[in-house]
């Protein structure tokens, strides 16, 4: 009787990459005399406000934080509706849904899987208050599209890049293309802080309100106090807030991978053209699409399995060692939003893409040998 084969190790879909700058950029913090709110936060702030336009940048605990502070900076609440898409993690819109917002969701491209902006234009309101799009896999969303039909009902356009930071469109880094951006430093994504996220905000009276609502409600302008009698420790709270605020510990890292940004994105770029080459013409498969104009920031790779094999193909990549994802349920299908009567067939492009969607390994430790293990594995499951 022969041994079995030993089983493969397992390749992760996504994972950090951690330098011993990192590490030295961190343990140099612990050192010093801030852990929370200090020197780093600030320039990790100016950093990531260098980075996507030189707009205002406030940081944050997580990228749900980030949206459910760009909701509240822009004054979402009861009787307001965002439109957004359906093919996204679900805090861009349970975000929305929690300061009491109706969610109104679009269907996306059939290819890109993007919001599409015929879809949007079919269901605004003058009760929209925010056009919420997601830059899918990091490929931004049309914003010029987008930006027009926010502007004729009064709304605002909010971008969700927890994919997408570094990317760009006709020439505008991400954080530019939108009045408000969210962003994400999860582990997976393309830069880290740990947990982490931030808003960046075109209107400097939005970014206030969001760095007001991630700092406990505290206002400390005198000029605003509506208490003038009170020393020079005074400060009050206006509007309820809450404690979303990132620490000098994390900036610290973030600010040391936003050095190796642009290595990231190269090497993600890299591997989305060695997968594009490998299986664009194999058959049961379709790749992803990159729009004229658009220089993407990859975060995922969303090959796309046909003929309804999805879940035999996951699971045989699974088998193999391989830790593929998939990347997203449509929103409206999670119990909390069906018992609101939201019902599948919905957004019929959107619920094809997640029926065929596949997101492979993607970040940027992954080697060629490990890109070719991924392909080879792939290509045979399909055959």
């Amino acid at each position: 009787m022969s041994e079995s084969s030993p089983t493969p190790p397992l390749l992760p879909y996504g994972r950090q990459s951690i330098s011993a700058e990192d590490i030295e950029a961190v343990t140099a913090v612990l050192r010093g005399d801030w852990l929370t709110t200090g020197p780093a936060v600030a320039a990790f702030e100016a950093a990531i406000s260098e980075l996507t336009g030189g707009h205002r940048a406030v940081s944050c605990t997580s990228g749900t934080a980030a949206l459910h502070m760009a909701y509240a900076g822009l004054g979402v609440g009861p009787g307001d509706e965002v439109v957004t898409t359906p093919m996204t993690f679900v805090a861009t819109a349970s975000c929305a849904a929690i300061l009491g917002a109706k969610i109104v969701f679009a269907d996306v491209e059939e290819d890109t899987a993007l919001i599409d902006p015929a879809a949007v234009d079919e269901v605004v309101s003058e009760r929209t208050k925010v056009i919420a799009a997601v830059d899918y896999a990091g490929h931004p969303a049309d914003y010029a599209a987008l930006q027009p039909i926010a502007d004729r009902v009064g709304a605002a356009t909010l971008d969700d890049a927890a994919h997408s930071v570094g990317g760009f469109a006709d020439g505008r880094p991400v954080g530019d293309l939108a009045d408000v951006t969210t962003l994400s430093f999860f582990p997976t994504k393309n830069l880290t802080t740990g947990e982490g996220g931030a808003v960046v905000a075109k209107d400097p009276a939005v970014a206030q309100r969001v760095h007001e609502f991630h700092f406990i409600g505290l206002v400390r302008d005198p000029a605003r106090f509506e208490i003038t009698d009170e020393g020079p420790w005074h400060q009050e709270v206006h509007e309820f807030g809450v404690n979303y605020r990132l620490t000098d510990v994390a900036c610290a890292l973030g600010l040391s991978q936003l050095r190796r940004l642009a290595a990231f994105k190269q090497r993600r770029a890299e591997i989305t053209a060695k997968y594009n080459e490998a299986l664009a013409g194999v058959d049961g498969l379709r790749t992803p699409v990159q729009r004229p104009g658009v220089d993407p920031a990859w975060h995922l790779y969303p090959v796309r399995v046909l003929g309804g094999r999805r879940r035999e193909v996951f699971e045989g990549m699974r088998a193999a060692g391989i830790g593929v994802q998939v990347n997203y349920i449509p929103v409206y299908w999670h119990p909390v939003f069906a018992k609101q009567g939201y019902q599948r067939g919905l957004c019929p492009n959107a619920e094809q893409f997640y029926r065929e969607e596949l997101s492979l390994p993607m970040f940027p430790d992954l080697t060629d040998a490990d890109v070719d293990r991924v392909i080879e594995t792939l290509t045979k499951l399909v055959r």
